[in-house]
């Protein structure tokens, strides 16, 4: 019997590097998958469907969202993302771990309905070192610097509901911190993979064989 996947939900304030250490990962490890979210946006160039989203027209969302198919969804931009649980159970009946990487309010409905589910918090080591990180995008007005700053202390408060606690330091003062981070998602997948639950049937072939 095949082995049966993972699902790892990755979360944290914007700016804390979530993105960076799960393509970090994904670039390492390619045993492991992203989860693919359905969207009611267009395709981009090179974009295929049910690789890169689930592509969509508003009518089928509806549809979906009626139905109880997403795990979560929101609007984002002019257009609406969610997580359909039918293809997360697929990629991990298919024996694939996968990392759903998704806001807070997002990870926790996840934790919420599917209990089997890790969750991973990233956190930066600072307000300081957050604020530096969303100047350094360049793409952030203050307006939008000072309501991500305030929201912080909400997102943070919601990491003690997380199964792990992920500190991605200044690079500044670590060179080396995404790499650091990255390793550190990584050993949550292998520690996950390693627990006895999924090693009964090992051990059950195991103990069977030496009893003979």
């Amino acid at each position: 019997m095949a082995r049966r996947g993972n699902l790892f939900v990755v979360s944290g304030p914007a700016g804390a590097g979530k993105s960076e250490i799960v393509k970090t990962v994904l670039r390492k490890h390619p045993d492991v998958r992203l989860s693919v979210s359905c969207t009611t946006r267009a395709p981009r160039p090179g974009e295929v469907d049910g690789v890169s989203y689930h592509f969509v027209d508003d009518a089928r969302f509806d549809e979906l969202v009626a139905e109880g198919a997403f795990y979560e969804w929101a609007h984002v931009h002019q257009n609406r993302y969610g997580t359909l649980k039918s293809a997360v159970q697929k990629g991990l009946d298919d024996g694939h771990d996968l990392i759903l990487e998704i806001d807070v309010q997002g990870c926790l409905q996840v934790l919420e309905q599917n209990p089997d589910a890790v969750g991973v918090f990233v956190c930066p080591p600072s307000r300081e070192n957050l604020e530096k990180r969303l100047r350094h995008r360049g793409t952030e007005t203050e307006e939008s610097i000072r309501v991500r700053l305030g929201n912080v202390a909400g997102e943070v408060a919601t990491a003690y509901r997380y199964d792990y606690v992920i500190i991605h330091q200044d690079w500044a003062d670590v060179p080396n911190a995404l790499e650091i981070a990255a390793d550190e998602l990584y050993a949550i997948i292998t520690a996950r993979r390693l627990e006895r639950r999924n090693r009964i049937e090992f051990l059950d072939a195991l103990t069977a064989s030496l009893k003979k």
